[in-house]
């Protein structure tokens, strides 16, 4: 079995935020599959599917950002058998908006969703999608920044972007985090 996380905020008031374009690329995702988070389960909305002949798990973590990995810990413990097998989608304020980047492995590098994951599933050795959400050099506060919504002019890149991390997470799926990082880095 894999799981793919998106790390957001759950609720209509984070709904297009900066915050949520890992909500976004697992809606993306889900769409394309067929599938719907009509369950809750692991503090999280699920969403259950069979790809290529493997058994693939969505995650949306209602735990909010900060405590993300209470939910992923949950979801992957017994059903797993290699942090390869886990990809954790998230915004990246490193990024410029609309860059994708790839990883086998990694830090944290400030996120406190990622932090989180890394904390409670015991390992920093899992795969993850990170997408560029841009720095706002303006604001002191970054929490503003992050729970803030895009511009318009921002807008199609985004989309692009959300289409571009569904494509990357498909190719994780079918040939793995080598070929995606080779395809889309």
């Amino acid at each position: 079995m894999k799981i793919i996380v998106g790390l957001g905020n759950p609720g209509a008031k984070y709904a297009g935020t900066r915050h949520n374009v890992g909500f976004m690329v697992l809606d993306c995702l889900a769409a394309r599959l067929d599938a719907a988070f009509s369950r809750e389960k692991y503090q999280g909305l699920i969403a259950t599917v069979v790809t290529q002949g493997e058994k693939l798990l969505l995650v949306k973590p209602l735990t909010f950002m900060n405590n993300s990995g209470d939910c992923v810990a949950r979801a992957a413990r017994n059903r797993v058998s290699s942090p390869d097998d886990l990809l954790v989608v998230a915004d990246d304020v490193h990024l410029p908006v609309g860059k994708l980047r790839l990883r086998s492995s990694g830090s944290s590098g400030g996120h406190n969703g990622l932090r989180s994951v890394i904390e409670r599933v015991g390992t920093d050795a899992f795969p993850r999608l990170r997408l560029g959400i841009g720095e706002d050099a303006t604001r002191a506060d970054l929490t503003q920044h992050v729970l803030g919504r895009f511009t318009k002019e921002e807008r199609p890149a985004i989309e692009q972007m959300v289409e571009d991390g569904t494509d990357a997470v498909s190719c994780f799926l079918a040939s793995g985090i080598g070929k995606a990082m080779n395809d889309f880095n």
